[in-house]
């Protein structure tokens, strides 16, 4: 799943490429050096043939043009006070460097190849500046190429990554979609080995939480649990195959594919994905609206790669989120792509395993877990209550009531009815086991009702007051 370059960045690239240069004024300045220029002049708008050719015969005097060494400084040292200089060389060396790999081999050779590159990026100003903009292309660049040739880790690898995360980080969260696209493109170029996904994920606060934010505008869901993620109810798309927020088809594809490489760590992410982004219930709903084959393979095999490894936390999320009954649909349509019907098949396989053992306690159980609840059968059934109450709080020691003073201690102030459920669910447990009511007052949750019946939603008011209800008719009743 290669991709090509950002169109946005090319288009960028191009303006300096075409932009003329006052090369002979430069030298006469001193902002550069005669052997500087004539070697920029012999591999700058030639053919590429050439240009690799040209460099091949003197690699190490390239190499010291563009990083320096012990020959010389490098030609952005030396024209550190023109700004239109710095910008076309940085647009150059990323050309030389792809063009001839030779180049790129002899940079990395070099002591402290990404130095003065670093430098650049972390210069005061906007992100979206062209030097930091194309100093972060050139270290993607050759970076994505020193962790891809060889085998080991490296050090000067690990000490760069953090910075060119934090810096594509920033262009992610930008308003600008073109901006927001090359981060994303530059993330998935550097996600080439487990080590560098590992950088990735321990910066997941600047990192994996804007890509989410992205996902979750595209569905229009808001991060604090948003009902549109567990109702499937979000419109699908527009006539431009845009998505809620203005997401487009390229931006949401291309941060689909960084989690999919992602989620190649299966056990590394899988658990905090879904604690902290609530990727089961996202990526049920993202496979209701794909429109192409290509978002629902990257969506399918993302969501293998994690279940497969997270058996015992992500599967009965994905029950919750009934993944099931969608996976099922989608076994029905005309699918062609032969990876995508192995990952569907591989999913439908590990969830009816699941779900044939499953019991309506464990659905209830899974649910409660999950951290969100929905008006699913159990809670409106006197019978369920009738057989499980006693079992709920008694199971594991008592692990579910926790479980639900945690879920009322939100606010849920996109989803309130998530706080109706909870007071129908409290109030019935003091229906059938009363001897417990002093248990679930110690965990806050008498209080809370009293708390909500002064709620803005009259069902959350409605709930609260019938369980607070159960509440005092016991206490009478004793």
């Amino acid at each position: 799943m290669s991709l090509s370059q950002p169109a946005y960045l090319s288009s960028l690239q191009n303006n300096i490429r075409a932009r003329p240069i006052p090369w002979d004024g430069a030298v006469r300045a001193g902002n550069l050096a005669d052997d500087q220029l004539k070697k920029i002049k012999s591999v700058d708008k030639v053919r590429k043939e050439q240009r690799k050719q040209t460099i091949e015969k003197d690699v190490k005097s390239y190499s010291t043009l563009l990083v320096g060494g012990p020959d010389g400084g490098s030609v952005l040292e030396k024209a550190s006070k023109r700004s239109d200089i710095i910008q076309y060389i940085l647009v150059l060396a990323t050309d030389l460097i792809n063009d001839a790999p030779a180049l790129a081999t002899a940079i990395l050779e070099q002591p402290e190849p990404y130095k003065t590159f670093l430098a650049l990026l972390n210069q005061p100003g906007n992100p979206e500046d062209a030097i930091p903009l194309f100093s972060a292309t050139f270290l993607v660049n050759i970076i994505a190429i020193s962790l891809t040739t060889s085998s080991k880790q490296s050090p000067r690898d690990d000490q760069a990554l953090p910075q060119v995360f934090s810096y594509l980080a920033k262009l992610v969260k930008n308003q600008d979609s073109g901006l927001q696209d090359i981060g994303v493109q530059h993330f998935s170029q550097l996600l080439r080995t487990t080590r560098s996904k590992e950088l990735f994920w321990k910066q997941k606060t600047d990192t994996v939480d804007p890509l989410f934010d992205i996902l979750r505008k595209a569905v229009g869901a808001a991060k604090d649990n948003d009902s549109t993620l567990w109702s499937g109810g979000t419109s699908i798309r527009s006539s431009d195959t845009k998505f809620g927020g203005g997401v487009g088809l390229q931006l949401l594809y291309h941060v689909l594919l960084v989690i999919w490489q992602l989620s190649f760590e299966g056990e590394l992410v899988g658990d905090g994905l879904e604690k902290d982004e609530e990727i089961i219930p996202l990526y049920t709903q993202l496979l209701r609206m794909s429109p192409k084959e290509k978002t629902t393979r990257l969506l399918l095999a993302t969501l293998n790669n994690l279940l497969s490894t997270n058996k015992d936390t992500l599967i009965p999320a994905a029950t919750t989120a009934r993944l099931p009954a969608l996976l099922s649909n989608l076994s029905g349509r005309h699918l062609t792509d032969p990876d995508l019907l192995e990952d569907l098949e591989n999913l439908n396989t590990m969830l009816e395993d699941y779900t044939k053992n499953q019991t309506t306690f464990d659905e209830y159980a899974d649910e409660v877990n999950s951290g969100h609840l929905r008006w699913s059968p159990p809670h409106r059934n006197p019978t369920f209550w009738r057989e499980n109450a006693r079992r709920i709080l008694e199971d594991k020691k008592g692990e579910l009531p926790k479980k639900l003073a945690e879920i009322l201690g939100k606010g849920w102030e996109s989803d309130k009815k998530v706080l109706a459920i909870g007071c129908n669910d409290v109030g019935n447990l003091v229906k059938e086991v009363p001897e417990y009511r002093s248990t679930l007052e110690r965990l806050g949750l008498k209080a809370r009702l009293l708390e909500l019946m002064g709620d803005s939603d009259e069902s959350v008011r409605w709930e609260s007051l019938k369980a607070v209800g159960e509440w005092m008719r016991y206490t009478f009743d004793k």
